[in-house]
């Protein structure tokens, strides 16, 4: 999951020209996102929250952003402060934009960064909140491929936990592998990522 951070930045050199001041503003901070300035894209994606109060894509690469860093903090109370704000976040989103199958991955994203973190304190408590997003997920758009690749995952890592065979998961990766090469994003400015991972688990469902 650490490795998501090198598949979540998007391709935004095909913008148009004619774009507007949300565009503009979007397309920076991907610029700084992409040029490993997190922070300062952060930041960006704040003040457009503000100055655009009905989009609801500043506030989910916010809760990603901090999703994306919490997988490899060791300090609770570090980690507790990136997941509160992606949570504050996402939570506005989710106000923005009901029913929305991103933003409930985003969401399920956030619980188990909570128990990867801490899996005997947060897994009782997420376990099957997480289980629920995905299924809310898949059955909303069923053609997403990271609502695919989030359940087939979580599924597998559960499966791997209690001792049972991942194997049939193996084939639910491969097929959001295949979603991800029919997946067209409503726009350039919307959720693209997740392709390389599910790649790299197919892979290690082979080795």
């Amino acid at each position: 999951m650490k490795h998501l951070i090198l598949i979540a930045l998007l391709a935004i050199s095909g913008l148009t020209q004619a774009q507007t001041n949300f565009e503009k503003g979007m397309t920076k901070a991907f610029d700084l996102w992409q040029s490993d300035k997190t922070d300062e894209a952060e930041n960006m994606f704040e003040r457009i929250a503000k100055a655009e109060p009905k989009e609801w894509l500043p506030d989910y690469y916010i809760a990603q952003i901090n999703s994306l860093k919490s997988w490899t903090e060791k300090d609770a109370t570090v980690l507790k402060a990136q997941l509160d704000k992606a949570q504050q976040h996402i939570d506005a989103a989710m106000l923005k934009s009901e029913n929305n199958t991103e933003l409930l991955v985003m969401q399920a994203q956030v619980f188990t960064n909570w128990v990867a973190f801490d899996g005997m304190t947060y897994g009782m408590k997420y376990g099957a909140k997480i289980a629920e997003l995905y299924d809310k997920a898949t059955a909303l758009d069923p053609t997403n491929p990271r609502a695919a690749l989030g359940k087939a995952e979580w599924a597998m890592g559960s499966a791997k936990y209690f001792g049972k065979d991942t194997a049939p998961y193996c084939k639910d990766i491969e097929a959001s592998i295949e979603l991800f090469n029919t997946f067209k994003p409503e726009s350039q400015l919307h959720p693209n990522w997740g392709k390389e991972r599910a790649v790299a688990v197919a892979k290690d469902c082979k080795a």
